[in-house]
């Protein structure tokens, strides 16, 4: 494969194919090299996109068929102790009129691979199956394309955009990004439960066509820094609980096991009664935040999506930051390549686009909760279990008086959690992301 092209994308994820879609459409020839046997088929995430970023990219692409599971109207999120929990939802009518497809649910097997199709319908050459071991440098050290695993696998290239994944078989060998620290990347599940799209329905109580997805915290990982997911398809749910991977180090618990414990939850259990597990897939989140951002850009090359540890860890958003930062790296390349300036000088209009953008803003305003997350253990063990025992009391009705309910419930915090110690607990979390 000794061909040059004006640029060559390394993954045919979100970031990868928004990339290539701007690319195309301004005429930067473009290759787009996937290790996968086709789009989608090593990708894996919790489900959810954002209609915004994707909207940008092709405004049309409901008209287009995009794999539409179910357009999200609400929101929800469950903080869980080991058998009780509380749920606090958001819906609106406006996320089904004027505002539809803000959210909805894919499956990425179907949805990356459609993306691919509109990148090669548009003139980019999308190649699957392919791995890329290695990249070409000149004498100065400059990027110049990509060396794949195929006979006479060189590509050459004027910029190189790597978007192959936070766990990229690149990293380590080019040192393009250091390897994640354990407590920067968490470990993900997800097992996918088939339904009929009626029970589904019933069950989140939605209307054909419309879903619901949950965010869950609390003691669903054996104590560990953790978060779940319940998220509604046509006619399956996708039921994921992720931990981080220094915790599952020294807690030396299985993920597996984990999420059948999650499965027999009695908020949990009632959802996906009768279902037939359809897939199990694990895969990487990146939890490091805005201080495990690699440098974004050099001669000749750019880094976008979970690549550049891209990923809102608090608000679970990912393939959005994904798309948007392709899009800008193909907008920046295409500056350079009319300034024919493709050094790290020429492309670092890239930076600039990132931190004026809401990705890095984002990423900036909550650097610190990862590690207030991973460091306070008793928010997903401890606390769980004192509130829920409050709720429990309080609904209780056995005789007792509300007073001297509310004197039960404050007298086994204090055994359980000092004052101190929580507020100290609740300025810590203010402070990480105010």
């Amino acid at each position: 494969m000794k061909e040059a092209f004006d640029v060559a994308i390394v993954g045919a994820g979100p970031a990868g194919i928004s990339a290539a879609c701007v690319l195309a459409d301004a005429g930067i020839k473009t290759i787009v090299l996937e290790r996968g046997e086709y789009p989608g088929a090593k990708n894996v995430s919790g489900g959810v996109l954002y209609g915004h970023d994707l909207a940008r990219i092709i405004p049309d692409y409901v008209e287009r068929n995009c794999p539409i599971e179910r357009n999200i109207v609400e929101s929800r999120i469950w903080y869980l102790s080991r058998d009780a929990g509380y749920s606090l939802g958001y819906r609106d009518s406006i996320f089904a009129t004027d505002r539809k497809h803000n959210a909805f649910t894919v499956s990425r097997a179907k949805f990356d691979r459609w993306y691919a199709e509109q990148a090669r319908q548009k003139g980019a050459l999308v190649v699957p199956g392919t791995v890329v071991v290695d990249l070409l440098r000149s004498e100065r050290g400059d990027v110049t394309g990509v060396l794949t695993g195929r006979e006479d696998g060189e590509v050459r290239a004027k910029v190189t955009l790597l978007a192959d994944g936070i766990n990229s078989p690149l990293a380590a060998l080019t040192g393009f990004r250091s390897e994640p620290k354990p407590e920067e990347v968490a470990l993900a599940v997800k097992e996918v439960i088939e339904l009929p799209a009626e029970v589904i329905e019933q069950r989140f109580g939605v209307s054909s066509g419309d879903g619901v997805t949950t965010e869950v915290l609390g003691a669903i990982a054996g104590g560990m820094d953790s978060v779940g997911i319940i998220y509604t398809n046509r006619s399956s749910i996708s039921l994921g609980l992720g931990a981080n991977l220094a915790d599952f180090a020294d807690y030396k618990l299985k993920p597996y096991e984990l999420l059948e414990a999650f499965k027999e939850h009695p908020m949990v259990a009632p959802l996906i009664a009768d279902g037939r597990p359809l897939e199990y897939v694990a895969h990487w989140l990146t939890e490091g935040g805005y201080d495990a951002i690699p440098e974004l850009y050099g001669d000749g090359y750019l880094i976008a999506g979970d690549s550049a540890m891209l990923f809102n860890g608090l608000h679970r958003e990912g393939n959005n930051l994904a798309m948007a930062s392709g899009k800008m790296a193909a907008e920046t390349i295409i500056e350079a390549l009319s300034r024919n300036d493709v050094s790290r000088t020429g492309l670092a209009g890239y930076g600039k686009k990132l931190a004026d953008s809401y990705i890095l803003k984002d990423l900036k305003k909550y650097r610190k909760l990862g590690g207030f997350f991973y460091h306070h253990k008793e928010l997903f063990d401890q606390l769980p279990r004192l509130a829920t025992s409050a709720g429990r009391e309080m609904i209780t009705v056995n005789g007792v008086s509300k007073k001297e309910k509310q004197k039960i419930i404050s007298r086994n915090f204090r055994r359980g959690m000092p004052v101190l110690k929580l507020l100290r607990l609740l300025w810590q979390g203010w402070r990480a992301v105010k």
